[in-house]
């Protein structure tokens, strides 16, 4: 027998993809004579119907955003003489977010040139930001659970909670980024 665990229009990650998507439709598979479904499938518009296994609805799960690293690019336009001033002349970062080395975060030549400490700061931030975010996690967790949690906590909790709902928000239904340039 099955139950369905999730339900029409929630956000779900779909595992075998890599990407949050939608239930579209819950899928009930019902044999004559019996009381409950003997599976559910879920179609999230993606060519296919997903099991309950293939989907979540909390988190990425750790394996899918630990892969983050720092990597470091060769300056196909300036000589290691020309960017001395740089951390590491004739290198800039790049934020790998993908097992084979590709996806991820990259800066124009001229930016990293403009401003490098900033650059090299921002990238160690994206590296680490799976880890703040569990971290974040944890924290509204441990406060849920705590009924003896001090008021500081409670507010960092809440804090940390925001930050998840900004994080997981739908790009359709957030509230539109500042696209200042500073």
């Amino acid at each position: 027998m099955a139950k369905a665990e999730f339900h029409k229009h929630q956000r779900v990650y779909v595992k075998p993809v890599g990407t949050w998507a939608v239930i579209e439709k819950v899928k009930p598979h019902w044999v004559r004579d019996v009381e409950e479904p003997v599976k559910v499938l879920y179609d999230c518009g993606l060519g296919r119907d997903f099991t309950t296994d293939e989907l979540s609805a909390e988190a990425v799960e750790d394996s899918q955003v630990g892969h983050w690293r720092l990597m470091r690019a060769r300056n196909k336009w300036q000589t290691a003489e020309e960017c001395a001033h740089h951390p590491q002349p004739g290198s800039y970062p790049v934020v790998v977010t993908d097992a084979q080395n590709w996806g991820g975060w990259r800066v124009p030549g001229a930016e990293y040139d403009r401003d490098p400490g900033r650059i090299e700061h921002q990238a160690r931030l994206i590296v680490h930001a799976p880890s703040l975010f569990a971290l974040a996690e944890r924290l509204v967790r441990s406060a849920q659970d705590d009924p003896d949690a001090s008021s500081q906590t409670i507010t960092l909790a809440k804090t940390a909670a925001e930050l998840i709902r900004a994080v997981n928000a739908r790009p359709d239904t957030s509230q539109p980024d500042d696209l200042s340039v500073d």
